[in-house]
């Protein structure tokens, strides 16, 4: 089983030994540098020093310095609380070398083996996996492809006069092409801007996430031999010819059924692991901050 990595906000266990790991991206707006008035915090008589968590108030950033407090003192809480369960137990773990070399802390591997030893996950049964695979058949489907030729008239956005001179050159040629759409190859053999116009505009068969997703939404209302209207995308204006739309097909349960079983295998692990932490923090005496749980074991 995978190294627990989770606290009762964001899913994660802090570890002072690496501060930089598994650090969420920067929030659009910076955190205020307005001191928190921080009450002490115990852990079944045990503190949590100041300096620990402003060291890990770095890895929550916030809207406001409370918010970060917050996150980053119930981390810190529910990792003593789960190094204090392992220490009880007497779980021993060996620490764990990834792809990367880097070693497990102690602490971390403490943590972990609590987890694996602990914490049961049910697995699901053939009846379970087939159930959930009939609820969600549209997940399980190949994506659509399309068979596309375009026209790019190349222009950036922020350069204003080129932009709105390719959408009128763009529009000149749609409305060439509307009295002679087979000559959409040799217009874009002459005139496109993209490497494919060597080839008349072919891009072969496109997916999902293949393309801009200006260009994407503009073949959704195309039947084959359609021309679009000028399509403005961060590269310029195109005109777009969808030639073959070829619909996804239903995968087999067969096909799917491991990946299923990977999914709900990972989704009841975190699952069982919160109601863990949650009665952990039920049965403890905790002073200073206010973390949800339960006082009785949840069904997993």
């Amino acid at each position: 089983m995978a190294a627990l990595v989770i606290n009762h906000a964001t899913g994660r266990v802090p570890s002072s030994e690496h501060p930089h790991e598994h650090r969420p991206a920067a929030p659009d707006t910076a955190p205020s540098r307005e001191r928190v008035a921080m009450p002490p915090v115990t852990v079944n008589g045990v503190a949590i020093s100041r300096k620990a968590i402003a060291a890990e108030v770095q890895n929550f950033p916030a809207r406001n310095p409370g918010e970060g407090w917050r996150a980053a003192t119930g981390a810190l809480v529910i990792r003593e609380l789960l190094l204090q369960q392992a220490r009880r137990l007497d779980i021993v773990s060996e620490q764990r070398v990834d792809q990367d070399g880097r070693r497990e802390t102690v602490e971390d591997a403490l943590v972990r083996g609590l987890i694996e030893r602990e914490v049961r996950v049910p697995e699901a049964d053939e009846k379970m996996l087939h159930r959930f695979y009939q609820n969600n058949l549209r997940r399980f489907m190949t994506p659509s492809l399309c068979e596309v030729d375009h026209i790019l008239i190349g222009a950036r956005r922020d350069e204003g006069e080129a932009f709105a001179a390719a959408r009128e050159k763009a529009l000149s040629l749609r409305l060439a092409l509307e009295t002679a759409p087979e000559r959409f190859a040799a217009v874009a053999r002459d005139c496109s801007d993209c490497p494919s116009g060597t080839i008349g505009g072919s891009l072969g068969q496109i997916g999902p996430g293949d393309t801009t997703p200006e260009f994407e939404a503009a073949l959704v209302n195309l039947v084959p031999g359609d021309i679009s209207p000028p399509v403005e995308t961060p590269y310029g204006v195109h005109l777009i010819r969808l030639t073959r739309r070829i619909e996804g097909r239903q995968l087999p349960y067969e096909v799917v059924r491991e990946r299923i079983a990977s999914y709900l295998a990972e989704h009841v692990s975190r699952q069982a692991s919160a109601q863990y932490v949650s009665l952990l923090v039920g049965q403890a005496n905790i002073s200073g901050i206010e973390i949800d749980g339960s006082s009785t074991p949840l069904v997993q």
